[in-house]
């Protein structure tokens, strides 16, 4: 029965670990969605301005 058991306690001890493994990918992926909308939001919010050189003023 020792061996039974053993196997029994190994293959929950694996279970939990992918479990955990899963549930910690799962929460990182949420946190770097996150950040995403995040830096979207602030880009959003930055000035549109023009690049450098497209407008001259000729007129100075």
């Amino acid at each position: 029965m020792d061996l039974m058991n053993s196997i029994a306690s190994q293959a929950m001890s694996m279970t939990q670990a992918q479990f955990a493994q899963q549930y910690s990918i799962s929460v990182a992926k949420k946190a770097m969605e996150t950040e995403e909308l995040a830096l979207q939001e602030i880009t959003e919010m930055l000035p549109q301005t023009p690049p450098m050189g497209v407008n001259l003023d000729v007129y100075a």
